[in-house]
């Protein structure tokens, strides 16, 4: 069988994934989720002063990047865990492989229709959920908060290349659930909190090159990078500037990193189907 890529079988199969995404309602559920959080916290995320509505772009980005940390990698995770070990399962797999088409179309159609879903669940709650506040956003807060639901959307591809290697590898659903929750629990929970233990447990001899290295090790960190160092007045409010070496403080550099973390899963899945 060529090792060319057939496009036209691709899409047919990420259009299959993304319509049923789309027809089990769940780019709507996820898309109300973001939209009602994106509304809340920029109308009422100043209520513990006692004053409510828009305050700003920048704090706005800063309260949600706190939120979409959480709350994406762990929809990604549970969007592709299941996407080859479910088909698996079902014995639709067998059936799928005996037919003209590569295990690597298999997998990139599968995530691209995935992919497609996440982002369209993204762009339809961020962009809906600032839709009220319009009228209060400068071009330039419309073009930092576009970038920063950019960035989300990446961050959740990432975590899917890393649902997508889980699924090929897990031997049944089980497994691959467990240990998508688990990988959510260690990037997202535990990692920062090691890391800190371990700044704490050297007292002070991991240098800040150092650090800094070990924050590209977590795509959900390589995300909170991306959204401080794209603005000075969100990167004044971290205070991270004294901390992170200038080549990675540059959004060009975190973003090449963040695309490194899309594409390496991916391919380690890719082999791993093979």
């Amino acid at each position: 069988m060529s090792s060319r890529i057939e496009w036209r079988q691709v899409r047919v199969i990420a259009a299959k994934e993304w319509r049923d995404r789309l027809r089990n309602r769940w780019v709507l559920a996820v898309a109300l989720l973001f939209a009602a959080f994106a509304l809340a916290i920029a109308y009422f995320g100043a209520a513990q002063q006692g004053e409510v509505g828009f305050h700003g772009i920048e704090a706005t980005i800063a309260s949600l990047a706190s939120l979409v940390i959480y709350l994406v990698p762990l929809i990604a995770l549970i969007l592709g865990y299941d996407a080859v070990v479910g088909e698996r399962e079902k014995g639709a797999l067998d059936l799928l492989l005996s037919m003209p088409i590569t295990r690597t179309e298999i997998l990139l159609g599968k995530y691209l229709g995935l992919a497609g879903a996440l982002a369209s669940a993204t762009v339809l709650g961020f962009g809906a959920g600032l839709l009220p506040l319009a009228d209060e956003l400068s071009a330039r807060a419309a073009w930092h908060y576009a970038g920063f639901v950019g960035s989300a959307i990446l961050m959740g591809m990432a975590f899917l290349s890393v649902s997508l290697l889980v699924s090929v590898r897990a031997r049944d659903r089980v497994r691959a659930s467990g240990a998508a929750i688990a990988l959510w629990f260690f990037y997202v929970l535990v990692f920062d909190l090691l890391l800190m233990g371990a700044l704490v447990a050297s007292q002070g001899r991991i240098g800040n090159a150092w650090f800094a290295a070990l924050l590209m090790l977590n795509p959900a960190d390589v995300f909170r990078l991306l959204n401080v160092f794209s603005d000075v007045q969100v990167q004044a409010m971290y205070g991270l500037a004294t901390v992170m070496p200038q080549a990675l403080t540059d959004p060009r550099v975190l973003l090449a990193i963040m695309l490194a973390w899309i594409v390496l899963p991916f391919f380690l899945a890719t082999r791993s189907f093979k």
